[in-house]
């Protein structure tokens, strides 16, 4: 049977971050969900022949789409919820966690990926955006009787995991990029944010498909600026490895990373 998974992400470009190196490993054996909360309107424009202020959410879209086929994923089931860029802590929270929650429920996703509750930049929309799809995930496991009898399909919701990155590997990409002659500083607005080693419940080697991942980062080229800077210093930051922290179900000891995928012993 395809593995199940529902990626939950603020902006377009943020699944494609974190976890576009398992889409491509994972291929015609995936059956994808994504929801994008905002498309990105709010945005940076690399270059001002590919988009304006007015159309930047439109060609954000479609840079996910694109992105997505690049990465192996073109029959994804992709919900766009055009929630304000930059509103999202602001927006009805409980009408995004139903949202949400009806998309479960439908999609019946093995695992479910999002952001940890620091965001990973700490940017507002990726909080709330944590926040809302682990009510939603809850919510849509008591609403499914996730845990009892299983159907023909299997469980469903059977893995809640959030993303996230190291102090050692921060270090490591500011460190190259500061030898790059770029200028760093790790406290500015939507700076990555570090989580501790031992958290960190698997770890996934991308380095096989990091051409692939590199490709559906580069669709989304009105972000090109940053892609450009996180991708050249130190490659293997975003293309090598994805690390993911099980949320679900809860690991009281964390010990530290698994070599392996997120859909390991399902």
């Amino acid at each position: 049977m395809p593995k199940r998974l529902a990626a939950v992400f603020a902006h377009p470009d943020d699944d494609t971050w974190m976890l576009a190196g398992t889409y491509a490993l994972t291929g015609h054996d995936l059956e994808l969900t994504v929801v994008v909360v905002t498309s990105g309107e709010a945005g940076m424009i690399a270059d001002p022949s590919l988009a304006t202020q007015e159309d930047l959410g439109e060609v954000r879209e479609a840079e996910e789409l694109a992105s997505l086929a690049a990465a192996g994923q073109a029959d994804a089931a992709v919900h766009f919820l055009r929630y304000p860029d930059g509103g999202v802590a602001a927006a009805d929270h409980d009408g995004l966690v139903d949202r949400l929650t009806a998309i479960l429920r439908e999609a019946r996703p093995d695992v479910v990926v999002t952001f940890g509750p620091e965001g990973i930049t700490q940017h507002e929309d990726h909080i709330a955006t944590s926040q809302a799809t682990t009510e939603a995930f809850y919510k849509a496991r008591e609403e499914l009787g996730a845990g009892g009898p299983v159907d023909a399909a299997g469980e469903p919701l059977r893995r809640l995991y959030y993303t996230g990155v190291t102090q050692v590997e921060l270090d490591r990409l500011y460190a190259a990029m500061r030898a790059q002659g770029q200028e760093v500083d790790p406290d500015a607005p939507f700076m990555p944010k570090a989580v501790p080693e031992h958290t960190i419940s698997v770890r996934v080697n991308t380095s096989s498909v990091g051409t692939q991942k590199l490709a559906a980062l580069r669709e989304h080229a009105t972000q090109e600026d940053e892609v450009r800077a996180f991708t050249e210093s130190d490659p293997d930051l975003m293309l090598a490895n994805e690390r993911f922290i099980q949320a679900w179900p809860p690991i009281e000891d964390p010990q530290g990373p698994v070599s392996g995928s997120i859909f390991d012993d399902l």
